[in-house]
């Protein structure tokens, strides 16, 4: 199945400043999901991002913070993001496909994922914008999402299906900016 814009929800999970230091390869986790998040926004994608016991973990990482409006934050305490109920408020409709990045891979990031699939939805975990403080956990995490249904993918591979066509309006903008 191809991933469709229209369709699509970009989720980003417990991408937060305290926690992002122990995760391996931080700042490329990060980065990656920063550039899912202005991708999204070029091409109108909604977002949601969680943030886990914030008060104990700290926020969003802030570059990441100042980029998002306050309604697309979702605190959180299970570590699935989806039994707090919340990460649809504000939007017109379910989205059918989420594409999910962030932290930790094997634990709110899987279990989100998880729990997404077992709701019925089409699931797209992006390889190089989640991560785990340590690489056996986060490989592990993304063979179990993969036997359970969830698609791997890359950056690009979002991109490019979100675009569909040379013809998009925004292709442009985001092969020039994005696309190197």
């Amino acid at each position: 199945m191809r991933i469709q814009a229209t369709e699509s929800i970009l989720l980003l999970v417990d991408l937060q400043e305290r926690l992002l230091p122990a995760i391996a390869h931080h700042d490329t986790v990060l980065a990656n999901a920063c550039w899912l998040l202005a991708v999204a926004r070029i091409l109108e994608v909604p977002v949601r991002v969680t943030e886990h016991c914030a008060a104990r973990i700290g926020v969003s990482a802030p570059v990441l913070r100042t980029a998002l409006n306050d309604g697309e934050i979702v605190e959180k305490r299970h570590f699935s993001a989806v039994p707090e109920g919340n990460l649809l408020a504000g939007l017109d409709g379910a989205p059918r496909q989420w594409i999910v990045s962030g932290t930790e891979a094997h634990v709110c990031v899987q279990q989100t994922v998880l729990d997404l699939l077992a709701a019925g939805h089409q699931v797209f975990v992006v390889e190089e914008a989640v991560g785990s403080r340590r690489e056996r956990d986060k490989a592990l995490a993304l063979e179990r999402m993969r036997q359970n249904g969830a698609e791997i993918v890359s950056r690009e591979m979002v991109a490019f299906e979100w675009l569909a066509h040379a013809d998009a309006p925004a292709f442009s903008k985001v092969l020039k900016e994005y696309i190197r």
